[in-house]
């Protein structure tokens, strides 16, 4: 008899996270931006890379200073926070960005704490790292009650607050004045607590919307992650960094895997960056979309979550299952995600939007 592997005992069962991947003329489910990068990208992304092919045989820069200044200046220019390189930290996409926060500050005997629902991979996280995982909920329009989530801290004393914002599966953004009483919160945790903010869809935020990346300099216990996947459209090349004072940064640099960072990513983030100005200028077109969007859905009598995203969470539906099936039916995908009854959709080129709308007009009946 082949004997059984030493699976962990809470990894026994469990099926590897993901979106279903199927080939369907409009992909509307994942919160990939829609549109390839130019001709002009994708060439210097090329030169870069065959610059970086020639020198393959070396290991690359493990602390890739040129990198992190590179994505000090974009922030500077995007959100107008200046933070030093030294504070800036990258990955193999932002969820690594996570993994490496969960590693150096939750393990045995720590809490993550979290508010739901949220980004379903946060709990994967914590139990990779072994570190207990708990929740608070939300208010029925998915913002945060300040006095209840600041209870909950003081409630569950985690090492690790992670906030979404905006919010995935819903699209709600946080006020500063709910991070400030979060930071507030965490800074009375006995043994210390780290709060992260997830900024993985924040170049979509609406006008007026600030960053929390505004309040890194009064909070050296907070960190502020962010993508290349969504707004830069570089979901295939995998980076995702944070910003965060300097002594944060070093205890990531601990844990992180030698060399993580590939000499070819690196080369490609760069090259990228270096046209930040081209890419952002498909944000505006999508921002327009989504909102109209958001109009058409509330028109058709749906409920829709506001949005600082570029994905709309809708619904009810009593079978929301069934609609998702309509629509996979008629070439659409999209994604079935959040709490029961609701549905979410990225948002796509106009053409994909029509055949989305066109599809549930159909499906649901509007």
């Amino acid at each position: 008899m082949t004997p059984s592997l030493p699976l962990r005992p809470e990894l026994r069962g469990l099926e590897p996270y993901g979106a279903p991947q199927l080939d369907v003329p409009v992909l509307l489910n994942v919160n990939e931006n829609p549109y390839p990068p130019s001709e002009a990208v994708v060439a210097d992304v090329a030169r870069a890379v065959a610059e970086a092919a020639s020198g393959l045989n070396r290991y690359p820069d493990r602390d890739f200073l040129p990198l992190r200044t590179d994505l000090a200046a974009y922030l500077a220019r995007e959100s107008g926070v200046r933070v030093a390189p030294e504070g800036i930290w990258a990955a193999n996409g932002s969820n690594e960005v996570m993994l490496h926060l969960l590693q150096a500050f939750g393990g045995p005997g720590r809490t993550a704490l979290s508010f739901a629902p949220t980004y379903s991979m946060y709990p994967e996280y914590a139990r990779d790292t072994s570190t207990a995982w708990v929740t608070a909920r939300r208010a029925e329009d998915f913002t945060l009650d300040v006095d209840r989530a600041v209870a909950a801290v003081e409630e569950h004393a985690p090492s690790v607050v992670l906030l979404a914002s905006p919010n995935n599966p819903t699209g709600t953004a946080l006020t500063p004045a709910t991070v400030r009483a979060l930071l507030s919160a965490a800074d009375r945790v006995p043994g210390g607590c780290v709060v992260v903010v997830d900024e993985a869809y924040g170049e979509f935020r609406r006008s007026g919307t600030p960053s929390a990346l505004e309040l890194l300099a009064d909070h050296p216990h907070l960190a502020v992650s962010r993508t290349m996947s969504k707004a830069f459209g570089l979901a295939g090349a995998r980076v995702g960094y944070l910003a965060a004072a300097p002594a944060l940064v070093d205890a990531l640099r601990v844990v992180r895997l030698p060399y993580h960072l590939s000499a070819v990513t690196q080369a490609v983030a760069r090259a990228a960056l270096a046209h930040a100005d081209e890419l952002m200028a498909q944000v505006g077109s999508l921002r327009a979309e989504r909102d109209a969007t958001v109009d058409w859905l509330r028109s058709r009598g749906l409920t829709v979550a506001e949005t600082d995203a570029n994905f709309v969470l809708f619904g009810m539906f009593d079978d929301r299952h069934a609609v998702w099936q309509g629509l996979l039916d008629r070439g659409v995908l999209i994604r079935e995600v959040g709490p029961d009854g609701w549905l979410r959709v990225s948002i796509g080129t106009p053409a994909e939007m029509a055949a989305f709308q066109d599809a549930l007009v159909e499906v649901a009946g509007l």
